[in-house]
């Protein structure tokens, strides 16, 4: 009993082992050709098989085409797969670059490949590039991938050959070194010395018109002691604007400068208005 029962166990694994190694896609009938573009320099056809790729590369020219055609078999049966691929891969960075098949729910499928189609980085490459079959679908059915040939893509002497630099993404680079705008400067010296001078000869100019007008000078004591913090400090402001001017001219950047003219702004305004309604006032008692 113990015996018929290991038995009966071994066969339905074996049975089992079976069916699922029958339960695969496949492909039969495939055949690869080079089609040249003139007659006479004739063409290539040669069978491949799933299990062996062929001893010798084929050669792929600039003006030639690669058609590659299979009938793609699920369990025996020829059926259409979700996916079917030709890839073609370089053996020394592993790039692939893949070529879907047109395929019909028979199993027939077809590839025309040109070498324009192929990516740079495989053109350029030293080795002859790995050409596989990639067929698989939903399922339990196991895909298949299978190497069939080796393609040997040659370039027109008559054109320049194909480059390729590969990009820099995490090595070293060299250091660099920026050169930035230089700081606004001020005008020429010449230039702020004629403007200053201009400026301080009509001072004595501005004296000489009050005096020669009548500047009421005499009012001087009578405004002090009526507003004197609103005088003395309206006065001052002006001052302390002008110098804020010369520090921004010379030293001083803009976000000093704004902080300090609103203070100062401020304090001329709130000042000047007390300040000029006392020269109101004497005004209007006709004193002025």
């Amino acid at each position: 009993m113990r015996f018929l029962q290991s038995f009966t166990s071994a066969l339905l694994l074996a049975a089992a082992g079976t069916a699922q190694a029958a339960s695969s896609w496949a492909f039969d009938d495939a055949t690869v050709s080079i089609t040249a573009k003139k007659a006479s320099d004739g063409g290539v056809k040669e069978k491949l098989s799933q299990k062996s790729p062929l001893s010798t590369p084929i050669s792929l020219g600039s003006t030639d085409a690669l058609k590659i055609i299979l009938t793609a078999k699920d369990s025996g049966k020829g059926k259409r797969p979700h996916q079917a691929f030709v890839i073609l891969k370089d053996q020394e960075s592993g790039l692939e670059a893949p070529f879907p098949m047109t395929v019909k729910d028979n199993g027939k499928a077809v590839v025309n490949i040109n070498q324009k189609e192929i990516p740079t980085q495989l053109l350029v490459s030293t080795k002859p590039l790995h050409a596989s079959i990639v067929i698989g679908s939903f399922g339990a059915s196991q895909g298949v991938n299978a190497h069939v040939f080796n393609l040997q893509t040659t370039t027109d002497a008559s054109l320049p050959a194909p480059s390729y630099e590969k990009p820099i993404r995490y090595g070293k680079k060299p250091e660099i070194h920026h050169t930035f705008k230089a700081d606004p400067r001020s005008p020429p010296m010449a230039i702020s010395i004629f403007f200053g001078v201009a400026v301080l000869v009509t001072i004595p100019a501005l004296f000489v018109g009050w005096f020669v007008l009548g500047a009421n000078v005499n009012h001087l004591p009578k405004a002090l002691s009526t507003a004197p913090v609103s005088h003395a400090l309206f006065l001052g402001s002006i001052v302390a604007m002008e110098f804020v001017f010369f520090l921004y001219y010379t030293t001083w950047n803009l976000f000093q400068v704004l902080p300090v003219i609103g203070l100062v702004g401020t304090v001329t305004v709130l000042s000047g208005t007390k300040a000029l309604g006392e020269v109101q006032s004497r005004r209007l008692a006709g004193e002025r």
